[in-house]
């Protein structure tokens, strides 16, 4: 199994973690070293706010993206061209600054016996945009997730996201956005097919 269908279980997960206390002093640890005081009364449960936010912001990590494209469909009466995903939400957090990203991923595949329901490839995006990342490791991942899993002629990703480590703080350049692309077997070798994606993507 290739690095990015590893998975721990739930189960195993949990046993990693530090205790959900721990989390929360963390989070006032953070709050007084900001400046402000973590017992004053509008200020108090944000500790529990903030633990139960990175559990549902990175509940990516006790999900399995191969679990999601593990049942295909093979009755597709000999249909063999792409199928594609556009703007498929994305929010994700920077692995740097833990600030968010936000955008649009459009995700091809070339079958070859079958497809999946369309509904996992978007379940996919979002398993990996809920974890640390960085755009770049987690276009990639997405293009291999799908590669190593079905097994298509071939798979196209490309993310177009704006970074708010980059519009709310550093440079402060607001609107400016990140595009990221990966290709895998045809879409990598051809550039009339890559070119239809980038086109069908609005980026052609």
């Amino acid at each position: 199994m290739s690095e990015v269908l590893k998975w721990r279980s739930p189960e195993e997960a949990e046993q990693k973690r530090p205790s959900r206390e721990a989390a929360m002093e963390a989070v006032r640890t953070l709050i007084a070293w900001a400046g402000d005081d973590p017992e004053r009364e509008g200020l108090k449960d944000t500790p529990k706010r903030v633990v139960d936010a990175y559990r549902e912001w990175f509940s990516g990590y006790d999900e399995c993206p191969a679990t999601e494209l593990n049942r295909v469909f093979e009755d597709v009466s000999g249909y063999d061209d792409m199928v594609m995903l556009k703007k498929i939400d994305v929010e994700s957090h920077c692995e740097h600054h833990i600030a968010p990203f936000l955008g649009k991923a459009y995700v091809a595949y070339l079958p070859t016996d079958a497809v999946v329901g369309i509904s996992k490839i978007a379940r996919v995006v979002e398993i990996f945009a809920k974890r640390l990342q960085t755009q770049e490791t987690m276009t990639s991942q997405v293009a291999q997730a799908i590669d190593d899993t079905l097994k298509p002629r071939g798979v196209a990703v490309l993310i177009d996201a704006e970074h708010q480590c980059m519009s709310t703080r550093g440079v402060h350049h607001k609107d400016v956005t990140t595009v990221t692309t990966q290709f895998t077997g045809e879409f990598k070798n051809d550039p009339e097919l890559r070119n239809r994606f980038l086109k069908l993507a609005g980026y052609g």
